[in-house]
């Protein structure tokens, strides 16, 4: 039972020494194991992965700050941009389509934004010929896609216009002669003039002291580019030039 027992027993390895006891031969058929790599490599392995990670958390970081500040700067120059724009106007004093939208207007075509068509004019002091010479430049004048050329308000684009004219006549003596008050358009399609309103008084004072008296005239004409609309009277000593009394007008319906 002994001689059993000790057959599964392990023997050591068994070395042969010759000589030499540095040279150590293994007779044994049994494998060596792997060599272990020593405790400082594997630190040292762990440590550059550490380090390669957070250098890699750095950098998404710094990424991160520097895509934040490239949308903050171009939400900052956008909102400049549309600031500069809520400040312009036209040059006719209008607001800009941008400002148009942000107030909530309705959005008006460019065309019919432009300018008018509109003038009004007043009567000149000392003016002593017929047609009636007017005062385009101070006061209560203005024009606005119409001119004011020769006596008369010159049409720049055709269509429907409303006319008008207010004479204010006036004398210091009752001479009862007939006072006329016409509005008449020269066009190149024809050589003369066209009448288009006019108005007579007779018998307007019963006395023969000082009289005044108003005549107006106004209407809807189509007026076609390059027709100018004027102003005549009778005689031209009967009247009174004062801007809120003497005035000529037109503006495009």
């Amino acid at each position: 039972m002994q001689q059993q027992q000790n057959l599964h027993y392990v023997y050591p390895e068994i070395f042969l020494v010759e000589g030499n006891a540095s040279s150590p031969v293994a007779c044994s058929s049994v494998a060596a194991p792997p060599p272990v790599p020593p405790r400082k490599q594997l630190k040292a392995r762990k440590a550059r992965d550490n380090t390669f990670f957070c250098l890699w958390v750095v950098f998404l970081l710094v990424l991160l700050a520097l895509t934040g500040v490239g949308v903050g700067t171009y939400k900052v120059l956008q909102m400049q941009d549309e600031v500069a724009q809520l400040k312009e106007f036209t040059s006719d004093g209008h607001l800009t389509p941008a400002l148009e939208k942000r107030i909530g207007l309705p959005d008006i075509s460019s065309e019919k934004r432009k300018v008018m068509q509109a003038a009004h004019v007043t009567g000149k002091e000392n003016s002593k010929s017929v047609p009636l010479e007017w005062e385009d430049t101070y006061g209560r004048t203005f024009t606005a896609g119409v001119q004011y050329k020769n006596t008369g308000l010159v049409i720049n684009e055709t269509g429907l216009y409303f006319v008008y004219s207010m004479i204010y006549f006036r004398w210091k003596s009752c001479e009862n002669h007939p006072l006329s008050h016409t509005v008449f358009k020269r066009t190149p399609r024809y050589p003369k003039d066209l009448t288009l309103m006019e108005g007579k008084k007779t018998n307007y004072c019963g006395n023969n002291g000082m009289w005044a008296r108003n005549s107006y005239l106004g209407a809807v004409f189509n007026l076609t580019r390059f027709d100018s609309v004027h102003v005549n009277v009778s005689d031209v000593n009967f009247v009174g030039f004062e801007e809120s009394k003497t005035f000529f007008g037109l503006y495009k319906l």
